[in-house]
């Protein structure tokens, strides 16, 4: 590999300890504190990245965009180094997924048109996701995950198999009358239901993002399904807390109002934040070269209270284009070590909940 080789992990935090929140005895209030990357981001940093998780006190590392993508990273050799190093290490390994896709292979349109969903013009579409009214389709899909979930099983036994990136769902006279986030979660129920024949202490995300941000209305969640709210939508300039403020084309209010909603009918002592603080690719606009990541340790602070005084004790955050050559370019991360000492300092217990 290049240049990343003399910048080792004590060189990347060797700066002074300062407690961001007071710390008491007793377990971490949150007790996920992870990140998410792209196969991309560990094939140049295969080691480096769980040093630096472990280092940071995180809990978990979870590998990120689509099953193929992570099942031909984990073949390698790199793949190898960076399951070893976090087994070594004892961090946790997730694997969060845009999965619909090749859990409904695109390739069956042609002969199975009715397994995909209707756009709005009427039209059947491979373009994304499928009919939940098609019982063959969903049927497939289930199968796909338990095979899915065998080939990539997690550490901490939680799935994440998402929909297709920010993409509707059908509009098929059967499945107009419900919601995007219903027609997820009538999918991910039967998802579950056929993993536990498989695994019976496994769990699956509803992602809460983009058409799913809004909380279902007239499905509920088996035992099983957690929430996984990701706040695509907000600015990261402020806190989520400042309902006035607009983000990437929401208000922060009607953002929280969504979590709240979504919290009413998930549990609360698993549901998880999927944050972008540390992500890169997104305040890169997806495109490279990649911007230096504009970290702001108080809006982070401030966000960690804003979820925890809704219960939320499960946080991580997408680390997306911090690969080899972004420390090449802008050095030590410095953000990373306060991203983790914030999470595990944070020890306020909020009694009413």
């Amino acid at each position: 590999m290049g240049g990343v080789g003399p910048l080792t992990t004590s060189a990347l935090f060797c700066f002074f300890m300062d407690p961001i929140l007071s710390s008491e005895p007793g377990a971490p209030y949150f007790k996920t504190r992870g990140v998410v990357l792209s196969v991309d981001d560990l094939t140049s940093l295969p080691t480096q990245w769980p040093h630096w998780a472990e280092e940071s006190q995180l809990t978990t590392v979870s590998t990120h965009v689509t099953p193929s993508s992570v099942q031909s990273f984990l073949k390698t050799k790199e793949g190898h180094l960076f399951l070893d190093s976090c087994s070594d290490l004892g961090l946790h390994v997730e694997h969060e997924l845009h999965a619909m896709s090749e859990l409904l292979p695109r390739s069956l349109f042609s002969k199975k048109p009715e397994f995909f969903r209707m756009n709005e013009k009427g039209k059947r579409s491979p373009d994304a996701n499928l009919c939940i009214h098609s019982e063959e389709a969903v049927q497939l899909v289930c199968q796909n995950a338990c095979l899915l979930a065998q080939a990539l099983p997690s550490t901490t036994g939680r799935t994440f198999f998402w929909l297709d990136d920010g993409s509707p769902m059908c509009q098929c006279p059967s499945c107009r009358g419900y919601s995007d986030s219903d027609q997820a979660l009538i999918l991910e129920n039967a998802m579950l239901s056929s993993l536990r024949e498989v695994d019976a202490g496994i769990t699956l995300a509803h992602l809460a993002y983009a058409h799913t941000l809004m909380a279902p209305s007239q499905v509920k969640p088996r035992e099983g399904i957690f929430l996984e709210f990701a706040p695509i939508h907000r600015s990261w300039e402020a806190p989520i807390s400042q309902r006035e403020i607009v983000g990437r084309g929401k208000r922060h209010g009607d953002t929280l109002d969504y979590l709240d909603a979504n919290l009413d009918i998930f549990p609360r002592e698993t549901a998880q934040v999927l944050e972008y603080w540390l992500d890169v690719s997104l305040h890169s606009q997806w495109k490279r070269p990649a911007r230096k990541l504009p970290w702001n340790r108080e809006v982070f602070l401030a966000d960690l209270e804003t979820y925890a005084s809704r219960g939320v004790r499960h946080i991580t955050s997408f680390g997306v284009y911090v690969d080899e050559e972004y420390v090449n370019r802008f050095g030590p991360l410095y953000f990373l070590k306060e991203y983790g000492e914030g999470l595990l300092s944070y020890n306020v217990v909020h009694e009413d909940l």
